[in-house]
């Protein structure tokens, strides 16, 4: 639940969209968010994110089970925790009690346990689109509105949250990477098909592949299987 991914070394480099997820780092108050389908590549892109940071990172892969909202916090401050140990120390007693807190106050304790850190770093909930429990949507929403400018949040996601993305983004606190983004552009088809996948494949056959598979890097691998 709590593991960084390692970067493989057996993918196709995407520094154009590292470099989009790195301004978070510069814009303080905002959060990432990586919303494709399934098979487009958000999990490696988020390792290789990963590998590029110059502070700590703290990591949790999401599943159906974290739809309780208790479970879902446990999780996620025991990731803070692998940054900072002191982070939710009093949450995670609350968690235990029979009659727990409602999840925005819970929220709004963990916002003020992370205001008083002097560590800066990521907080990347992977797979978020498992969560249908509406109260953790809106204690994430929560978080989000307030979040302290030394936490950088990144979501990555199969379909948008239920929030308002729209006055994040116009308020300037929203970075995104979507399917046209994680599309594989020309050269990085031709690095997967000829280098990785060592196929060889003329310029022509590289253009027929993309257009067919329309970048989706899940089909280009398939396609490139095939040809083998």
């Amino acid at each position: 639940k709590l593991y960084i991914p390692p970067q493989r070394p057996d993918i196709v480099s995407r520094p154009r969209l590292v470099e989009k997820l790195l301004k978070l780092i510069k814009n303080p108050g905002s959060f990432g968010l990586v919303s494709s389908p399934a098979g487009s590549g958000k999990t490696v892109l988020l390792s290789e994110f990963a590998s590029n940071l110059q502070i700590p990172i703290a990591w949790v892969s999401l599943d159906e089970t974290d739809n309780d909202p208790v479970r879902f916090w446990r999780y996620l401050v025991a990731a803070c925790q692998t940054v900072c140990p002191d982070v939710g120390a009093s949450i995670q007693e609350i968690l235990q009690s029979p009659q727990p807190m409602p999840a925005e106050t819970i929220a709004a304790m963990m916002i003020n346990d992370l205001a008083g850190l002097s560590t800066e770093f990521v907080l990347v909930l992977d797979d978020y689109h498992v969560i249908e429990n509406q109260v953790i949507h809106q204690a994430c929403l929560h978080l989000l509105e307030y979040i302290p400018a030394q936490v950088h949040l990144v979501i990555s996601t199969r379909v948008d949250p239920p929030w308002p993305l729209a006055r994040f983004r116009a308020s300037n606190k929203l970075i995104e990477i979507r399917m046209q983004d994680m599309r594989f552009t020309t050269e990085e088809a031709a690095s997967f098909l000829n280098q990785l996948m060592g196929l060889n494949l003329t310029p022509g056959d590289i253009a027929a592949v993309e257009n067919r598979t329309e970048g989706w890097i899940a089909g280009m691998q398939l396609a490139a299987l095939s040809m083998q």
